[in-house]
């Protein structure tokens, strides 16, 4: 019983979550300091902590060149967008904000060229948007995962308990079967006693008769010798 509720709860918990409405991904114009300097770039705010936001955009990020941290700056370096190789690096930054997390995305535009910065700014807008758009849908495949595992569980525990019920019908038609062998097995025994009391009546009647016979006999073996005596 403790089992089924667990799971039920365990379930309800499930619809919960996937009733939430979807979430949406807003990428917002913002500054950060890179290198003690304001740095004009790009943000989004997620539901997650530091450590899981900063890991997924490094892991997302190595997708387009090469990503070191330092001191809690992210440096992607060897950019590629388009098919274009960039040598000029691309800054990346996750800062806490209570149960959220914010990821910064920017370019030093006085490391770029006038022609590529108005460029690079949109494609790392797309990039960072793209980026939240990934980080809620792995995290949600988290969820989808593990509501497999609990389908699964309940699933096999739903067939133990058919396993189950179905042992213990068959044991209760055993059951009656035997009930009715030993319903039976007591009637016969009934008979057999009553018969083996009549038979052991008859048998003291009869060995009584066989002791008055007995008797009777010994007494006429008696006369016999004696008279047997008397022969002269």
């Amino acid at each position: 019983m403790y089992f089924t509720k667990k799971f039920i709860l365990f379930s309800i918990t499930f619809l919960i979550i996937f009733s939430l409405q979807a979430q949406t991904v807003t990428v917002k114009k913002e500054s950060a300091r890179i290198k003690n300097e304001n740095t004009d770039g790009n943000e989004v705010l997620l539901d997650g902590i530091v450590s899981d936001v900063n890991s997924s955009l490094i892991k997302f990020l190595k997708t387009y060149g090469k990503v070191k941290q330092s001191e809690g700056t992210i440096i992607l370096s060897e950019l590629t967008l388009n098919g274009k190789a960039y040598t000029t690096p691309v800054y990346a930054l996750v800062k806490d904000k209570g149960q959220q997390s914010v990821a910064w995305l920017g370019i030093r535009s006085s490391e770029w060229s006038a022609e590529d910065v108005v460029k690079i700014n949109t494609e790392l807008e797309k990039i960072l948007h793209e980026f939240g758009v990934k980080f809620y849908r792995d995290k949600i495949q988290v969820q989808i995962d593990e509501t497999a595992r609990a389908i699964q569980a309940v699933e096999k525990q739903q067939q133990r308990l058919i396993n189950e019920g179905k042992t213990l019908t068959t044991k209760l038609e055993d059951n009656k079967r035997e009930k009715i062998q030993l319903e039976k097995s007591l009637e016969n025994n009934k008979l057999q006693n009553a018969l083996l009391l009549k038979r052991i009546e008859k048998n003291k009647h009869d060995q009584d008769s066989i002791t008055i016979a007995a008797d009777q006999i010994k007494k006429v073996t008696v006369m016999h010798k004696e008279k047997q005596q008397k022969v002269n």
